[in-house]
Order: structure tokens, then C-alpha cells, then sequence
């Protein structure tokens, strides 16, 4: 690859990296330039999984050294995402495109009213219908099952989950949220490379714009808090929804079509 294409290429993983330390939904951003970049289906897919270790690693650093990242509450949840991405990963052959395909713009339109209607969302702590075990046995891997076999979302998702189940306040939901998109995003990456997939050059100069980008994204969003993540969230959600729900000639439903039977 020219080192002009690998620039763009980081450029995209920087603009991906910012939006996914906030609202999740940066693979949508650099799955497309890897494929257009000449990767195949399958290599796009597990070159993303590079670039995307490198930014939720960012934004979950940036968030520990702000004192927000529980240690010994989100390890558990952490690691039960990256078995459950592993898994995942090792499913995606199995997976019903079509079901997944269909079904996902309607779940992330949900995650867009929710997050537009939801009451105040701040740093105060909310009932927990959930403890941290039960969220590590069961969102959390289920959560990380989903990012291995498909993705777009899984931050949101972790987001939701501890927000309306465990509990937390805004800011570490996010928190929470990026440790946990971390491990599912090491799980898929580790069977990814024991396959033999990854391209590395452009991985890397995804990995390396979505670094800075997700330190940015995270130092934003500790200071504007849902000022900045409300909006940013139902954007990225209803974007999402729309690039899924295009029609069937589009080019995420072909590099879905190839990588998933049915």
C-alpha cells in the first residue's frame, strides 16, 4: 500500500476512534475504508479488529488514569467479553446474515429514542436490576459473542446495559462499556490471527489514527458528559441503522454476503 492510502487510512481510524470512545459504531467508519482500500471481505473484517484494539485500548486508558474504571468489578465483564467474542468469532461461518441484517437497524433505532427520550443522564447511581457477577455471566459475553460474529453497536450496547441494568452513572458506563468493547475486540482479534487474516500495515495505520482519535473522544466526553453523548449517541445509531437497512446492492451487505452463509 502507498503511504498516502495508509494516511487515509488513518485518518479514518482517527475519525473512528473518536466517535467509538463515545457512542460506539467506529467499525462503520473503517470497515468500508479497508474494503475499498482492496482488502478482501474476510481480511477487512479482521483487519478492523486491529485498528479497533487500539482504540478502545486508547479510551480505556484515558478513562483509568481519570480514576473512572472500576478495576476489580469491570476485570470479570471484561474478560467474559473477550471469551464470548473468541466464540463469536469462531461462529461467524454459522451466523444468519439475514437475520442479523434485518434485525439489527431496528435494535439500534431502540438505542437512538432510548438515549433521545431517556431521563437526565449524569453520573448518579440508578437502581440495579443486576450485580456485576450476573452481568459478567451473562450481558457481558453475549454482548461479546454478538461483536465477534457482527459488531456494529457492541459499545452501545455494553453502554445500555450498564446504564438501565447495572446501575451506573453516565460516565462510567462508559467507562465500563470501553473495557468491556476492549476484550471482545481482543477475543475476535486473537482467532482473526491464529487464521492468518490480518493484514498488518493498514491495521496499524488504523490502530494508530484510532489511538489518538478514542484519547480525544474519551477526554471530550469526560468533559462535556451527555451534553456531548446524548446527541453523538442517537446520531451514530440512526447512522448505523440507515447504512444497514441500504438496499441489498450496497457494499456492506455484499461483504456481509461474503462472509456469512444464507
Amino acid at each position: 500500500m502507498t503511504l498516502s492510502l495508509l494516511a487515509l487510512l488513518a485518518a479514518a481510524g482517527f475519525v473512528s476512534g473518536f466517535v467509538d470512545a463515545i457512542a460506539g459504531g467506529g467499525g462503520l467508519i473503517t470497515l468500508p475504508a479497508l474494503a475499498l482500500a482492496g482488502l478482501d471481505p474476510v481480511a477487512a473484517v479482521a483487519t478492523n479488529k486491529l485498528g479497533a484494539v487500539f482504540g478502545s485500548g486508547s479510551s480505556t486508558l484515558a478513562f483509568a488514569r481519570a480514576g473512572k474504571i472500576d478495576a476489580p468489578t469491570m476485570a470479570a465483564p471484561a474478560f467474559a467479553a473477550l471469551v464470548g467474542s473468541a466464540f463469536g468469532a469462531l461462529a461467524l461461518p454459522y451466523a444468519p446474515r439475514q437475520a442479523l441484517a434485518d434485525a439489527l437497524p431496528v435494535v439500534l433505532i431502540a438505542v437512538a429514542l432510548y438515549f433521545a427520550f431517556a431521563p437526565p443522564l449524569d453520573e448518579s447511581l440508578r437502581r440495579a436490576r443486576i450485580g456485576p457477577r450476573l452481568y459478567a455471566l451473562t450481558l457481558a459475553p453475549a454482548i461479546g459473542f454478538y461483536d465477534g460474529v457482527f459488531g456494529p453497536g457492541a459499545g452501545s450496547f455494553y453502554m445500555i446495559a450498564l446504564l438501565t441494568l447495572a446501575g451506573c452513572g453516565l460516565i462510567s458506563a462508559m467507562a465500563g462499556a470501553r473495557i468491556a468493547n476492549f476484550g471482545s475486540n481482543l477475543g475476535s482479534l486473537a482467532i482473526y490471527a491464529f487464521g492468518g487474516h490480518i493484514v498488518v500495515a493498514p491495521g496499524l495505520a488504523v490502530g494508530l489514527g484510532a489511538f489518538l482519535g478514542a484519547r480525544l473522544g474519551a477526554g471530550s466526553a469526560l468533559k462535556a458528559g451527555a451534553r456531548l453523548v446524548r446527541p453523538l449517541i442517537v446520531v451514530v445509531s440512526v447512522a448505523m441503522a440507515l447504512k444497514l437497512a441500504s438496499a441489498p446492492g450496497a457494499p456492506l451487505r455484499e461483504w456481509l454476503g461474503a462472509l456469512l452463509p444464507g
